[in-house]
């Protein structure tokens, strides 16, 4: 379970950078592009980087080439 590899202020940093990524974003309430986004962001936190900034920063990377890939 997710829960137990992060403490809660890294497991709130990968929510809010999660929903900062998908709100307003061209499917991004979509369950497959929320899905990829977290993934990345994910792979970020357990690199050891678990800023807001790099979180969302690794989100809209994911979304960077989900959008890139559809083209």
């Amino acid at each position: 379970m997710i829960e137990e590899r992060f403490d809660s202020r890294t497991l709130a940093n990968m929510n809010v950078a999660l929903d900062r990524v998908c709100d307003g974003t061209p499917h991004g309430e979509e369950h497959p592009t929320r899905r990829r986004v977290a993934r990345y962001i994910i792979k970020c936190a357990r690199s050891g980087r678990t800023t807001l900034t790099e979180l969302t920063r690794a989100g809209q990377q994911a979304l960077a080439k989900a959008t890139t890939a559809a083209e």
